[in-house]
Formats: C-alpha cells, structure tokens, sequence
C-alpha cells in the first residue's frame, strides 16, 4: 500500500512503516527509553529527508510521552518541581537547538549535521553503556557485591540557588537541572528525540533522584521540549506531515505496550547491553549511509507505481502552506489526544484485569 507524503515529498509503503515503527516502539518499550534515537535514523534510512525525520518523529514522541507520563501520574511516580526545572532550561535549550538548526539548513549541511550527530552520539553512549552492562553481568555472575555512596558530589552540586526537592529527597542547586534541561532542549531540535538517553543516567547519576521517580519526570519533560519542538520545526520551516505522524503514532504506541510486557521479565543487565548493542549498531548503519551509500534509501519496498498527491494530502499541503499557526496546533493536538486515549484506556483495562474477585459464601 503506497502513500504520497504531501509534505516531505516523499512515496512510502504504509505497511512497511507501520512495521517498522511496531518495532521500534517495540524496542522502546522493552528498554524503557524513547524510541527517537532509533526511529528518526530508520526514517532516514527508508528515505525520509533528515530534517522531515527530525520534525516527524518529535511529534510521534509527543504522543508517546503523553502516553506514558499519565501512566506515571496516576502512578505519582514523578517529581514535579524537577521537572519544571528541567523544563525552564529546556526550552532556551530549545531556542539554541533551532538557530542552530536553522543555520545549517541555510548552508545546505543540515542533512550531514543530522546523520553525524546520531553516528557520533550513539557510538559514544553505545560504547560506555555496553561497557557498564557487561561489567554488571560479570559481577552478577561471579556474584560480586560493590556497595555504593547513596550521593555522589560533584563540583555543580555546590553552584548558587540550592533548594531542596522534597519528592526526589535532594538538596542541591537549581541550575543542576536547568542545565540539563539546555542540553537536552539543544539535542532535541537538532537530532528530533525526547533526550530520554540523556536525561535517564543524568537524573540517576547527577541529580541523584530515586531511580522510581526517573521514567514519569523524564517523560514529563518530553512532553514540553519535544511540544516546543514540534511547533518551532511547524511554524519555521513547515516540515510536519500529518500523513506521515499518524502513521508513526498508530504503529509506535502498539509496539510500545507490547514492549513494556515483555520488558517487565527481562534483568535490567541484560537489557541495558543490548541497548548498548543496538545503539552501536545504528551508529554503524548512520555511518555507512552517510559516507558510502549512493544516496538511495537503506530500507525499501521495490514499486513500480507512480503516485500522485491523493484529496488529503492535498488538503494537508494546503493547511500547512495557508495556515501554519493551525497546522502546526492541529499536529500537536493529535499527539496529545492520541497518547491522552492510549494512557486512559490502558488504565481501564488494567482496572479490570486486576479488580479484585469476591468469591460467594455459603
């Protein structure tokens, strides 16, 4: 089934993107990370422009997050008053991120910046985290036990405007997460991922926060950044294609609950190596795209038919072209209601499926 893609220009087969994004949104949910750092190369690899992935797959993450973070709101498994913090530096993050953006898509060297940035960033964080998790497998199976601070003081915990984060039970300066929301709102709005892979350790390690609050305030933050993505990439450079995001979301957050079962009966060891393992090998892939493919796409289904903008993508381009500003909220809002519906329909089967029987008395 093919489809014309009335934005990023591009003719893709349906079923293949669906396919692809079940499994990443599979592989998300099985390691408990955002599925950015791994949709957004596949996209560029089955021949989505690097700068249409980046946007596209911000706003599939959008809906995810939602999803997830309502999850850990009924949970109240998050630290608000971090998240907020982290926010705050997010979105002057953010703002760096898409001047930047901006200057390397007017030289024309956005698409290399792009493919660069995912080959060095995952090949350097790949290789600490394989190197961690192999490390832990050889103590769990030698059955070595390191005892460890609860808090380990760095030099940025001593900075000015310390406060105390009550549901984190830390006490340390506020531009410990602002700084870290700067970072993550700049990675964001170059490479198109929630920054959940740099957040994640940087919350456990850094800040110090309990590892349970860590998943539901990362995704919290997401929501925002990944938002403000999404609206800047819509109304700056008009390169949001809803055909294109109702396909990612529809695909990811099936993959995703899927993942999150199977996850649940896997050693976090284990789980961190092939992490590990997978992200080098993105790496890898990135690498030889960039440097020895001919510019053909990696990943693609043979066709021989010649499609033409069908009345919805037409009707797409047209909003996209005349009225930005509602474009560029319509994408938004489906992301929102989308993983909105997902979180709430979850909750109500798992209500069911855990209510408790009440066996009769004679």
């Amino acid at each position: 089934m093919e489809v014309f893609l009335p934005i990023a220009e591009v003719q893709i087969n349906v079923v293949l993107f669906l396919f692809v994004s079940f499994i990443i949104g599979f592989l998300s949910g099985l390691f408990g990370v955002g599925g950015g750092f791994l949709m957004t190369p596949f996209l560029i690899f089955m021949g989505i422009p690097p700068a249409y992935a980046v946007a596209n797959e911000a706003n599939n993450i959008l809906a995810s997050s939602t999803s997830g973070s309502l999850t850990h709101w009924f949970k109240k498994t998050m630290d608000l008053k971090m998240g907020w913090m982290i926010i705050a530096g997010g979105l002057f993050g953010t703002i760096f991120g898409m001047y930047t953006f901006g200057y390397f898509k007017g030289i024309n060297k956005i698409d290399l910046v792009i493919t660069l940035a995912y080959m060095y960033v995952l090949a350097i964080i790949g290789s600490f985290m394989l190197r961690d998790g192999i490390m832990e497998i050889d103590r769990i199976k030698k059955k070595v036990i390191i005892k460890k601070k609860l808090h380990t003081h760095y030099w940025i915990h001593g900075l000015p405007f310390r406060t105390r984060f009550k549901t984190s039970k830390v006490y340390e300066s506020a531009l410990v997460p602002i700084i870290l929301g700067l970072l993550v709102g700049f990675v964001a709005a170059i490479m198109g991922v929630g920054g959940a892979f740099l957040m994640v350790p940087a919350m456990i390690y850094l800040i110090g926060m309990p590892t349970k609050l860590v998943p539901g305030t990362s995704l919290f933050v997401t929501i925002f950044v990944t938002g403000f993505v999404v609206v800047s990439h819509s109304f700056t450079y008009n390169t949001i294609d809803l055909v294109l995001v109702l396909i990612l979301i529809t695909g990811s957050i099936a993959g995703v609950h899927t993942g999150q079962k199977i996850g649940q009966k896997l050693q976090g060891s284990e789980l961190k190596t092939l992490l590990a393992l997978l992200m080098l090998s993105v790496g890898v892939l990135m690498a030889y795209d960039t440097f020895f493919r001919n510019g053909t796409p990696a990943i693609k289904i043979p066709t021989d038919n010649i499609l033409e903008i069908s009345e919805f993508g037409n009707t797409i381009y047209t909003l996209s072209e005349n009225y930005p500003i509602v474009y560029g909220i319509s994408s938004i809002f489906l992301a929102l209601v989308a993983g909105v519906a997902v979180s709430f329909i979850r909750r109500q089967i798992s209500k069911r499926i855990n209510k408790p029987t009440t066996a009769s008395t004679t």
